[in-house]
């Protein structure tokens, strides 16, 4: 969902763009003085967008005004689900723990985050953590970046990670399964002055 709504915002803003671009170029290219061909909007330094004319043709026709309000209504529909869905929460509220008496408990998502967070902190060569839970509460996945020292081995710190902070994270809550995105940086440290 995330990559869909991710190119849905590239190609909406890479649309609105162009047309801004190209319009505003073409009105500031006739202003100065460019001469634009025969079937553009508008003809000269001294013409108006819309005329009169244009501006009142349709108004006594008995559909225009319904189809109006629909074009509209339907714009703000669409930019209100898009608003909604760039601002809604990615994070995971709650995991569904299997409790095996069929009805399962819920978990606080954010707890089973400070844990996660918490152990990965632990490892050997990480400087610092941070744990997010994405997905469905029955199937959740999680996002985890570190950054690790200097002279850390990132596949060991990816290791440690995989095989103590993620597995207990999993075995804990009993999900057959937990796939994680894993980000690794290193910590930036000062050069060493050489005497």
């Amino acid at each position: 969902m995330r990559a869909v709504l991710r190119t849905v915002n590239r190609v909406l803003l890479g649309v609105v763009g162009l047309l801004l671009v190209v319009l505003g170029g073409s009105v500031l290219a006739v202003g100065l003085g460019v001469r634009p061909p025969s079937w553009w909007i508008h003809h000269g330094r001294h013409d108006v967008l819309l005329s009169q004319a244009e501006r009142t043709r349709w108004r006594d026709e008995g559909w225009w005004w319904p189809t109006v309000i629909a074009a509209l209504a339907v714009l703000v529909l669409l930019a209100l689900w898009w608003l909604a869905a760039v601002l809604r929460r990615r994070r995971l509220a709650e995991v569904l723990v299997d409790t095996g008496d069929g009805e399962g408990a819920l978990l606080r998502g954010r707890a089973l985050v400070d844990v996660l967070t918490a152990d990965a902190d632990r490892l050997d060569g990480v400087a610092h953590a941070h744990a997010t839970l994405t997905g469905r509460r029955e199937a959740p996945g999680a996002h985890v970046w570190l950054q690790l020292d200097p002279d850390v081995d990132p596949g060991t710190a990816l290791h440690d990670l995989t095989a103590e902070s993620l597995t207990r994270a999993r075995e804990s809550t009993g999900l057959a399964k937990l796939p994680a995105e894993v980000r690794l940086a290193a910590v930036k440290h000062r050069a060493e002055r050489v005497t």
